[in-house]
């Protein structure tokens, strides 16, 4: 099912756009609305929300595939996304029709039985905006209602498509675009209003969440995660009383950070939506916050009621947080007995490394454990809810090796959880970071902002300590007891960065691997029943759905995301490169993927090295600060974006001039640097490169022997 480029593209959209929409039995398209959402388990055969149901289990009760059949599933179809950045998004499948995003926050519609192409929607996202995707330029999806197709766009647009043909509905800016903002997460919908957040808390901006009506697009709330610039007075008494709870001159840093760029979930008979709160601008609180204080909303699970955006409750995972320790991560709500009671919970599982369990009626918190071995703090005070920090991990007076790092024990991939097995499934991440103070820092609007040493958290330049680290870097699918509060069995990954899940009644858990492999596990054990070659890394969670009597499981694919970019000296060792494709099985098919020519080696041509240390020491600095984040740590690239040690504008200093400081390359995504460094330093940067580029072509050659 093979789906070209050009003419056969452009005829197949519209003859299926005409004569292949499948609609519902009334024939309305995408007509989702409350009642279906709430009653999501009664139509099993779509996934017409983000997490499937507004519980966000990713759980569904199809079990045509159970483990005894899996070994039978083959590829149904394929299609190519036409992109070669990361693939994060989970499709949603109403009434036949599959609404799938790639990167560039490009929109398809397929039908999900054959693959066919309906519509296809390009929001023409400027390339330059890649300059504030602190993770690349990645979606994770849409949202439909009411025949419409909600996008959040990276550039900050929320913009409301027609299901039916794709044409633009309404569209509205969600942000100031002059500040940088993002959008990468995926829109909800609940009771009418469509709700989207932000990121880019690094570059310095100010979190919020908005709701804006799903007919026309006008804003009815915006709930604002960080408190403004006091003198100015706070929009509710809950920017008051987070305020009390912050010190210094946060909102001249960009406004404090606090962005919400990934969950919700949404509990109808409390009526409560829940949403998880990101790190602060900068990550080092002794710069953010001098003299400490919890930093609220910073890291923390809010809940507001949805028709007005007030405040209910929160629960702050990591207070005064300073290691970019977010609480963006998926939340799952479940009713489950915990010591003899039935209880209302909710679960996160954030970058901290802790396993939450809370009271989603009011914030309680119920327990909580450690879901790898971390040691920034020793546990979670049940008294207080806070947990019992190691003072030294805070990096005041000494560097510190910290587990989780930054990318946390477990990000953004989806958890999900199995109410028959009473188990979740969790993507987790497994190795360090070392943190340290600055030497200086100097607050850079529109720039990354960590207030960390960036040589500090750089890797170091003897071989044998790379491959050490090396050694450090895990990743495992972790089936975790949330009741008793422990591990119920383990797969060990080859690498870190692995895909969401899904489970289903058929007593198996999906998971896709960086390594190339799609694979489907028993829930309740952790057997590996069946596994597909997929030809490129998976980072995306898949669904299941079932049309005429068919069950299907579909997981978007191509390697991709913060990993991806900046982990370049473990990704070109581990890791395929990008294929940009949904892949789609059923029992009995046999179809096939074409072969792959990847490209992975780096051409080393560099021109002599003349600079002294003090030059290098510059350049490496001012990499780590400014061009580690696309170009990967130590100029080692995760092949997304160029090496830049492979690049014959290491040789000619005005052409590199004219791309780093003018951006000569800005319409493919590469920005003009010049507000942020000087012309000393972008020459420093050259040299330092090119220093890494002699290195890496003396490793080649000694490989090559």
């Amino acid at each position: 099912m093979l789906v070209r480029s050009g003419l056969l593209f452009t005829t197949l959209i519209f003859f299926a756009a005409c004569n292949s929409q499948i609609k519902d039995t009334n024939g309305n398209v995408a007509a989702v609305d409350s009642a279906r959402l709430i009653d999501a388990d009664n139509e099993p055969g779509n996934w017409m929300s983000h997490g499937r149901t507004y519980s966000e289990q990713r759980f569904s009760p199809l079990q045509q595939i159970d483990e005894n059949n899996v070994k039978n599933l083959g590829l149904a179809w394929y299609f190519d996304l036409q992109t070669q950045r990361g693939i994060e998004a989970t499709s949603i499948v109403v009434d036949g029709v599959m609404y799938v995003t790639s990167a560039w926050s490009i929109v398809h519609a397929l039908d999900a039985q054959s693959g066919a192409p309906l519509w296809s929607f390009d929001p023409e996202v400027a390339k330059s905006k890649a300059e504030h995707a602190c993770c690349d330029v990645v979606n994770r999806g849409v949202a439909v209602w009411q025949g419409k197709v909600f996008l959040g766009a990276l550039d900050g647009r929320l913009i409301a498509l027609d299901a039916k043909t794709g044409s633009v509905n309404w569209s509205v800016a969600t942000l100031d675009p002059t500040l940088p903002y993002t959008i990468t997460g995926a829109p909800r919908v609940v009771k009418d209003k469509v709700l989207i957040g932000n990121g880019g808390a690094e570059y310095g901006v100010r979190g919020y969440i908005s709701a804006y009506n799903v007919t026309d697009g006008s804003l009815a709330w915006r709930f604002y995660t960080v408190p403004g610039n006091p003198a100015q007075g706070f929009e509710n008494a809950a920017m008051a009383m987070a305020a009390q709870t912050w010190n210094g001159r946060w909102w001249e840093l960009g406004g404090g950070g606090g962005t919400v760029w990934d969950s919700m979930a949404y509990d109808p008979a409390l009526d409560l939506l829940y949403f998880g709160v990101g790190n602060g601008t900068p990550w080092n609180q002794e710069l953010r916050s001098p003299g400490g204080g919890d930093n609220l909303f910073l890291s923390s699970i809010v809940a507001v009621k949805p028709d007005t955006g007030e405040y209910v409750w929160h629960y702050q995972t990591t207070p005064g947080e300073t290691w970019d320790y977010t609480a963006t991560q998926h939340m799952i709500l479940a009713d489950m007995k915990i010591e003899g009671e039935l209880r209302q919970v909710l679960m996160q599982a954030p970058k901290n490394g802790f396993f939450y369990v809370l009271d989603r009626t009011n914030g309680e918190l119920l327990s909580a454990q450690p879901f790898i071995d971390l040691n920034w703090a020793t546990h979670v005070d049940m008294t207080t809810g806070r947990p019992v920090e190691v003072a030294a991990a805070r990096y005041l007076e000494a560097p510190y090796v910290v587990f989780p790092s930054y990318l946390g024990g477990h990000n953004w991939q989806p958890m999900s959880f199995n109410p028959e097995t009473g188990l979740v499934y969790i993507p987790v991440l497994d190795f360090p970071a070392n943190y340290g103070q600055p030497e200086a820092f100097r607050y850079v609007p529109g720039s990354a902002n960590t207030g960390t040493d960036g040589i500090v958290g750089s890797l170091p330049d003897n071989q044998a300590e790379r491959d050490a680290m090396r050694a450090l870097m895990q990743g495992r699918l972790l089936a975790w007891d949330p009741v008793a509060q422990q591990e119920a069995w383990r797969v060990e990954q080859r690498g870190p960065w692995n895909g969401g899940t899904l489970t289903t009644a058929g007593n198996l858990v999906f998971q896709g691997a960086a390594h190339g492999q799609f694979v489907a596990f028993s829930a309740d054990s952790g057997k590996d029943l069946w596994h597909f070659p997929t030809q490129t890394g998976v980072v995306a969670a898949p669904i299941t759905y079932e049309i005429n009597g068919q069950q299907y499981v579909s997981v978007n694919v191509g390697w991709g995301g913060a990993f991806a970019l900046v982990f370049g000296e473990f990704v070109q060792s581990e890791s395929l490169p990008n294929v940009s494709r949904v892949l789609t099985f059923k029992l009995g098919a046999d179809a096939t993927l074409p072969p792959v020519n990847w490209q992975r080696r780096v051409h080393f041509n560099p021109p002599p090295l003349t600079a002294d240390k003090n030059i290098l020491h510059k350049g490496y600095a001012a990499y780590q600060d400014r061009c580690m984040g696309c170009h990967g740590l130590n100029a080692v690239s995760g092949l997304l974006v160029p090496d830049l040690r492979g690049s014959s504008y290491l040789w000619d200093e005005r052409e590199w001039d004219r791309v780093v400081m003018q951006g000569s390359l800005s319409e493919r995504g590469m920005p003009a640097m010049g507000a942020y460094i000087d012309s000393d330093e972008s020459e420093a940067i050259r040299a330092y490169v090119t220093q890494q580029a002699h290195r890496g072509a003396t490793l080649a050659t000694q490989h090559s022997k």
